[in-house]
């Protein structure tokens, strides 16, 4: 691991000298990939270099304890020592964690896709209170959020809704969020009290860019429409909504969020690319039966993943067996216990895998 750790250490320190160099600053291709080399190592060495010091303040301590100390300095050394041996546990344990391979989708925006699931009027409420959750999740991170496509029903729930996260680190949070969401409540629709289960599906899936994903104009057929809202009514009535249909896949995107046909035909392109990334990834990993699955969830859109329970103020997810009691707050966005608990325990399964 340490002999890793140098050999970063040293294309980090080879980074730096490239970046001041004038053919690299007067290019702007080279000068990005270098940048996001050296802020991809940027933490590992840090650690590193912070271990490299405690271990070196260890054996200064050592070497003092074999000198004539009186018994105040001896305690005082011991002290430190101990202190400093508890850090390099610590540190030795961070960089295990840095060292485990980094999903390279990390870094990208997500596209967020919420449908109602079981349960009709109820399931497709449920997923405008998921919408606004993740809203509220996405403000309180400092991320922008834009709505690509929505379908309401007539009670202002959603039948689908698709919508965009820009940000840092984006995808690295919300990735865990795929799969099924079920809720128990009492539905406005309910006149008899009974608490009724419905559920909705969440798909959390990487803005991919277009050199990732080359989609031919001869693979795609473009329909133009007129905006709906709440209830079916026409927003405008230019037909400037569009529908993409990917031919060889079947795959259907549409987007009415923008006055301007081309700027939904922009939107739906980007969302096509991050369905087709997507489904690309997920045929791969199935070929390779040996690759890591996930121990905290496989991200499909049919794993039961959490349950909100109102009657009980209650959250669960069930791929870490976390109850909280604090509803309310999560769904205002508060997900952070639950969110880190998921990256805690995915890393655990992967320093498993690593040592088996």
């Amino acid at each position: 691991m340490f002999e890793r750790l140098a050999s970063m250490e040293e294309r980090f320190e080879h980074l730096s000298d490239l970046l001041c160099r004038p053919e690299v600053m007067n290019n702007p291709g080279d000068l990005r990939t270098y940048a996001k080399e050296q802020a991809d190592l940027a933490e590992t060495v840090a650690a590193y270099r912070q271990w490299k010091q405690v271990v070196g303040a260890i054996e200064e301590a050592k070497a003092m304890l074999q000198e004539k100390l009186d018994d105040e300095m001896r305690d005082f050394v011991r002290a430190e020592l101990e202190d400093l041996q508890a850090e390099r546990l610590r540190l030795e344990e961070q960089l295990q964690i840095l060292l485990l391979p980094k999903d390279p989708n990390d870094d990208k925006d997500v596209f967020l896709e919420i449908r109602a699931a079981a349960g009709g009027e109820e399931a497709a409420l449920f997923a405008g209170t998921l919408l606004r959750m993740y809203q509220r999740y996405a403000e309180a991170n400092g991320w922008k959020v834009e709505v690509i496509d929505a379908n309401y029903t007539d009670m202002g729930g959603f039948r689908e809704v698709t919508m965009a996260i820009h940000g840092k680190g984006a995808f690295s949070k919300l990735k865990f969020e795929s799969g099924t969401h079920r809720v128990q409540r009492v539905p406005v629709t309910e006149s008899g009290g009974r608490i009724h289960t419905s559920t909705a599906t969440v798909a959390v899936l990487p803005e991919v860019e277009e050199v990732e994903i080359d989609v031919q104009e001869k693979d795609i057929r473009i329909d133009t429409f007129c905006s709906t809202g709440p209830g079916g009514q026409s927003v405008n009535t230019t037909q400037s909504a569009v529908r993409i249909t990917h031919l060889p896949t079947g795959i259907v995107v549409s987007c009415q969020d923008e006055k301007s046909q081309l700027k939904n035909r922009e939107k739906a392109m980007r969302v096509l690319r991050a369905r087709l990334y997507e489904k690309a990834a997920r045929e791969q990993q199935e070929e390779q039966a040996a690759a890591r699955r996930s121990q905290v969830g496989t991200g499909d859109r049919s794993e039961r993943i959490r349950t909100y329970n109102f009657p009980q103020s209650r959250v669960t997810d069930h791929r870490i067996g976390l109850t909280l009691h604090r509803l309310e707050a999560v769904l205002d966005g508060d997900l952070d216990e639950i969110i880190q608990g998921l990256i805690v325990a995915d890393r655990a399964a992967m320093l498993q895998a690593e040592e088996a």
